[in-house]
């Protein structure tokens, strides 16, 4: 079981402006990488990003962030990265990410999200490098729960991505005790929002955002009632910020699990009927007339749970942090940027 520090009540985590440091960001290119870029950036601090570009892109960055176009299954390369940027502090997010991908190519998933891994703790303890924020999945880990699960809720994964996810944590356990690191593993939710990449096989919203402007419907795998914990990218990015000053207090050596999301369970069916008028508001809005027609339903795909929902007290208690975007909010916003992406193009 996994252990938790938690913060004495009422200790809030000190402004990451009071701590200025040099952060890498792996996959900062990314949907959610790109956000904490952001939201980092703002509180003043330096910023570089290592990045393979399999699902970022540069155009998602400023262009005075430091970006090294490198795969993390690359020792060698990722050396080189810390080599040249020497961070205070590294924030792990690329990721094979695709629960159907991981059951189809097992080998593939364990490469990128076990040996990457590997690959950024080794190069972060060889460059002193000693607070680290992981992206780990509260969105698979768990299994299937039909209630909020706290962080205390046994492991029970059903995919090779959550048991990769699961074994990740368990190795930044062993960094953390066995070479002083502190760090801390963000359990996310199913994130969405601006930046989502539409051409994988993750991220129904962005896919669905997609189909729905140009005018095609929504294909909702199986019966579409697969409840998620749907949680705003940039509040993702928030959290990480917060983990990210919140290291700067915790006991070296120690590991500190979190859960991020709202505890608040939509299924597909329903997350398509909020989405397709926000979409053909978003369009309409841009002189882009669109009527999407009603969604249809396609075989279930492999590895899918039914629920999945997680109970983030505990990040508010040691983070000060909670969701501050609706869902319903979160989709208008989302549809707005697919829009604007659909004009400029």
């Amino acid at each position: 079981m996994m252990r938790f520090r938690v913060l004495p009540d009422g200790l809030a985590p000190a402004p990451l402006s009071a701590l200025p440091m040099k952060i890498l960001i792996t996959g900062g290119a990314g949907f959610i990488g790109s956000h904490i870029v952001d939201a980092l950036l703002r509180e003043g601090h330096a910023v570089a990003v290592l990045d393979d570009l399999s699902s970022g892109s540069p155009g998602n960055l400023p262009a005075s962030v430091p970006l090294h176009v490198a795969d993390i299954v690359d020792a060698e390369a990722v050396r080189r990265v810390f080599t040249a940027e020497k961070p205070d502090a590294v924030c792990h997010q690329a990721a094979q990410m695709s629960v159907s991908r991981s059951v189809r190519e097992p080998l593939f998933d364990a490469q990128v999200n076990c040996l990457g891994l590997i690959n950024v703790l080794d190069a972060a303890v060889a460059g002193g490098c000693r607070r680290i924020v992981f992206a780990s999945s509260g969105g698979v880990l768990y299994g299937d729960v039909t209630t909020p699960a706290p962080e205390t809720t046994p492991a029970n994964p059903v995919s090779p991505y959550g048991i990769t996810k699961w074994v990740g944590e368990r190795y930044l356990s062993f960094y953390a005790r066995e070479h002083g690191v502190t760090a801390v593993a963000l359990r996310y939710a199913n994130v969405y929002g601006p930046r989502q990449n539409p051409h994988g096989e993750a991220g129904v919203v962005a896919i669905f955002c997609t189909k729905l402007l140009g005018g095609q419907p929504a294909t909702i795998n199986g019966d579409g009632r697969y409840v998620r914990d749907y949680v705003f990218g940039p509040d993702v990015a928030r959290a990480n910020v917060l983990a990210l000053a919140a290291t700067d207090r915790c006991a070296a050596g120690s590991l500190t699990s979190l859960n991020i999301g709202t505890g608040i369970g939509t299924d597909v069916v329903e997350l398509e009927a909020v989405l397709r008028p926000a979409v053909g508001a978003a369009a309409a809005a841009r002189g882009h007339a669109v009527d999407p027609p009603p969604p249809v339903h396609g075989p279930a795909r492999a590895g899918d749970l039914r629920s999945n929902l997680v109970d983030a007290t505990l990040a508010k208690s040691i983070l000060g942090w909670e969701p501050a975007v609706p869902l319903d909010a979160g989709l208008a916003l989302t549809a707005a940027w697919f829009a604007d992406r659909q004009r400029d193009a």
